[in-house]
């Protein structure tokens, strides 16, 4: 009778014990962590390691600066020649603005010439050194927008080499591409956040619909890589635009950016074109941000506000010129000297995948020319609180033509806040 008891003593243990190790695997299994079994003092005992969690990405801040029409007259060319070498310097022209375009995270320019080889040449058929691209490149632009209407000044020959000298530099361009397998818009990952950048220039067409570029029909074979939109097909062109938009969405781009070569040139203030064109890249495109240049002068800065998404979105209707001969003394216009570094800020939320916060902001430019021995200096000034030191205004006597652009340029941006 005690061997029965005794049994069944053991095997009420083992079920017990069964029923213990059911629940413990449960237990482990449940716990999402990871479990480990120590021998202390002849006694087991489980740890279990809860499973950490995951570490939230703080948001991204990042900067992006533009500038407008970056151009080369025949006098720039001479005064940029050294004739003991043979060669071209464009250095000296960008170093008062250096600081504040390396300070970007992202920085982009309109080049309105062409890099087409010798002769080298100014309006109307641009063509300029070679060495204008890594003096770009060392000033701290990223993208060199090349969507305007002297893209064909030297070809399509002129066209390829100017995209080829950009890549050499490591410049990156935007508004043309070098085959019809490339895409239409420029990728850039900048601080993790993938930036799409797509340039437009102002275009038109004949008759028989063939592209016109600055009056000029487009090379067979070359129409279909520039981008452009033409202000009597606007709503086409929009579409076309839209699908570019999408597709760098769908390629990962997180903002797009928008870049027009648009106006009348000469204008402050924004025509009936380019409001409507920015209302449906805003609405329709989906834009994130719109820069945009071609009058070389300075014209109105707004928010339009995406009334479907509640996104605001900065438009540069104008960064006029920020270098060129186009000044009082060549063209009795003293505003095509003007031009500005525009500035955006924005707080990007890495988690939800969406701009947060966006501001925009501005700083005044002015192309200074002076003659000393024997030769022209041409430099692009900053209208910031250093301007009373500044070297250049000091040995030019120019300071006064300087605060005076300034007083004009606040005059005529408006910046929203």
């Amino acid at each position: 009778m005690r061997q029965k008891i005794d049994n069944k003593r053991i095997l009420f243990l083992a079920l017990l014990l069964a029923a213990a190790a059911v629940c413990f695997t449960a237990c482990l299994f449940s716990s999402g962590g990871e479990s480990q079994i120590i021998e202390e003092e002849g006694e087991l005992h489980e740890i279990i390691e809860a499973e950490e969690e995951p570490v939230k990405k703080e948001p991204v801040s990042l900067s992006i600066s533009c500038v407008g029409d970056v151009m080369v007259h025949l006098s720039q060319i001479y005064a940029q020649h050294d004739k003991s070498t043979d060669t071209y310097d464009f250095e000296n022209n960008f170093k008062y603005v250096k600081k504040y375009i390396k300070a970007a995270d992202l920085a982009l320019c309109n080049l309105e010439t062409t890099f087409g080889g010798k002769p080298y040449d100014g309006y109307p058929m641009f063509s300029a050194p070679d060495e204008l691209a890594p003096a770009l490149k060392s000033a701290g632009f990223d993208v060199a927008v090349f969507a305007n209407n002297h893209i064909l000044d030297r070809g399509a020959a002129g066209l390829f080499r100017t995209v080829d000298i950009l890549k050499e530099n490591s410049l990156l361009t935007a508004g043309v591409r070098a085959s019809e397998e490339e895409a239409r818009y420029t990728m850039l990952d900048v601080k993790d956040v993938k930036i799409a950048v797509a340039a437009y220039t102002y275009a038109s067409s004949n008759s028989s619909g063939r592209l016109l570029i600055n009056g000029s029909a487009a090379p067979q074979g070359v129409e279909n890589l520039i981008n452009y939109i033409r202000y009597s097909h606007i709503d086409e062109d929009i579409a076309k635009i839209k699908e570019t938009a999408d597709e760098a969405r769908a390629a990962g781009a997180d903002i797009v950016i928008i870049y027009y070569h648009w106006g009348e040139e000469y204008q402050l203030k924004s025509n009936e074109y380019q409001r409507k064109i920015a209302e449906k890249t805003v609405s329709e495109v989906g834009a994130d941000i719109i820069f945009a240049s071609h009058p070389h002068t300075l014209q109105e800065a707004v928010f339009i506000t995406n009334e479907e998404t509640e996104k605001r979105v900065p438009v540069f209707y104008s960064m006029g010129n920020f270098i060129s001969n186009q000044r009082k003394e060549t063209l009795n216009n003293h505003y095509t000297e003007i031009g500005i570094i525009a500035q955006v800020g924005l707080v990007f939320d890495v988690e939800e995948r969406k701009i947060t916060s966006i501001s925009m902001s501005a700083i005044p430019t002015w192309v200074e020319k002076y003659r000393t021995g024997g030769r022209d200096i041409y430099a692009v000034i900053p209208l910031d609180d250093d301007l009373e030191q500044n070297e250049t205004l000091a040995a030019s006597g120019h300071l006064a033509r300087a605060k005076k652009a300034l007083e004009e340029a606040n005059g005529i941006l408006k910046i929203d806040r």
